[in-house]
């Protein structure tokens, strides 16, 4: 029919103008009803984003200059400030993966109500402020502090260790706070997936370990995928948590930004930082989407 509706206008060119125009009239009609959001995404991301590239270019006489990236290239402390913060970005997320699909899957496995009072715990560090959260963790992790105690007390050390103002501290802190992230796009994808599935694997003579990791863990593997991602680009930006717990040594991209403009209050310099961590957070999620591409791909074809 719609075949037939196409010879019928490319046949009488009378019915293809005013269709053309139609076209045009929704066209513009749909750009209308989306202006406002446009607009509203253009004040709030676009022209700062644009305004921090500006002033990465502008260097310290106010005249155009590479100098901010040339001194990434020339300090090594640039280099170790990137390699912190992607170390702690990919140490964190693996650990919420550890964590984290365990416990998805328990929920998912649970009846629907059931699953919903147990994802209460999940969603309940949502209702307390982060800053609160990062400083109660400073209190349990310090040498005097709650953990340390109960841990001599049991007898599994004998004299208070060192578990915050390092890189242990915060990872401990980072996964607490980013954990949710990846169990609720994780959750949402395994309850999606049908138990029949696992029951035919059974029938057909799958061990449930076998049925797991050939049926199960593939039809799962897009929610861990997009948790995992959302994870590792949000602890990319994280400040307060590596900044408490992590005691100044430490040392992520946003502290750096925050230490450059208190100290030297150079914009320039900050703002190259924050477009070269921009701009490898966007190569990041081009990646991420091209391989979930490809795995969608080769999942179909088999």
């Amino acid at each position: 029919m719609g075949s037939d509706n196409e010879k019928s206008i490319k046949a009488n060119p009378l019915n293809e103008q005013p269709l053309r125009l139609q076209e045009v009239r929704e066209q513009w009609m749909l750009l209308g009803l989306a202006a406002p959001a446009v607009l509203i995404i253009v004040a709030i991301i676009l022209i700062p984003v644009g305004w921090l590239f500006y002033l990465s270019f502008v260097g310290s006489d106010g005249q155009l200059s590479l100098e901010h990236y040339q001194k990434m290239i020339q300090y090594k402390s640039y280099a170790r400030v990137f390699m912190t913060t992607f170390q702690v970005s990919m140490l964190t997320t693996l650990i919420c993966i550890l964590i984290g699909y365990p416990l998805a899957y328990f929920l998912a496995l649970l009846p629907q109500r059931l699953a919903g009072f147990f994802m209460l715990a999940v969603l309940l560090p949502f209702w307390t402020s982060l800053l609160v959260r990062t400083y109660a963790w400073l209190v349990l992790l310090q040498r005097k502090g709650i953990l340390n105690d109960f841990a001599i007390h049991i007898g599994l050390w004998e004299t208070p260790i060192k578990l915050v103002h390092n890189m242990t501290g915060t990872l401990i802190g980072m996964a607490h706070i980013m954990l949710p992230f990846l169990v609720l796009p994780l959750y949402g994808a395994m309850r999606k997936i049908e138990r029949d599935m696992m029951h035919a694997a059974a029938n057909l003579g799958a061990s449930p370990i076998h049925a797991f990791w050939k049926i199960f863990f593939p039809l799962s593997l897009s929610g861990l995928v997009a948790g995992s991602l959302i994870v590792f680009v949000l602890c990319l930006g994280f400040y307060v948590t590596p900044a408490v717990l992590g005691g100044g040594r430490v040392v992520m991209v946003a502290t750096q930004i925050t230490a450059i403009l208190e100290n030297q209050f150079d914009w320039g310099a900050a703002s190259a930082l924050g477009v070269v961590l921009l701009v490898a957070t966007l190569v990041i999620l081009y990646a991420a989407s091209r391989l979930l591409k490809l795995d969608s791909a080769l999942f179909g074809k088999h």
